[in-house]
C-alpha cells in the first residue's frame, strides 16, 4: 500500500479551526490544540443554551402577565386559573404579546374571567 501524508489535509483542518475561532482572545485564537477545545466547549453551551432560551422566555412572559393583571387586582396564578376554567386557550407569549402591544385586547381577557 503506497504511503499517504497528510500534510494538505491537516493545514486545511487546522486553517478551518483558527478561521472558525477569530475574535477569541488569547491562545485559543491562536494555538490549534486550544482553538480545537474552544470551539468544543462554544458548540455545547450554544446547544444547551438554546434549550434554555426557551425557559428564560416562558419566565419572562409570566412576568410581564403577572405585572399587567395586578393591575386589575388578580394575581397571575388565579388568573391563568381562570383562564383555563372558562376554556380560553391562549399561550403565555400571546398574552405577553398583547399587554405590550394592545392593553384593550388584554383588558378585555381580564373582564371576561372576572
Amino acid at each position: 500500500m503506497t504511503r499517504v501524508k497528510k500534510g494538505v489535509n491537516a493545514l486545511k483542518t487546522r486553517r478551518n479551526v483558527l478561521r472558525q475561532v477569530k475574535g477569541y482572545r488569547f491562545g485559543r485564537s491562536k494555538k490549534e490544540r486550544m482553538a480545537y477545545d474552544a470551539l468544543v466547549h462554544a458548540g455545547a453551551y450554544a446547544f444547551a443554551h438554546r434549550r434554555d432560551k426557551k425557559g428564560d422566555f416562558r419566565r419572562l412572559w409570566n412576568v410581564i402577565i403577572n405585572g399587567a393583571v395586578r393591575n386589575f387586582d388578580h394575581s397571575y396564578s388565579t388568573f391563568m386559573g381562570a383562564l383555563k376554567k372558562k376554556g380560553i386557550v391562549v399561550d403565555r407569549k400571546i398574552l405577553a404579546t398583547l399587554v405590550q402591544e394592545h392593553p384593550e385586547t388584554f383588558s378585555r381577557f381580564v373582564k371576561k374571567i372576572s
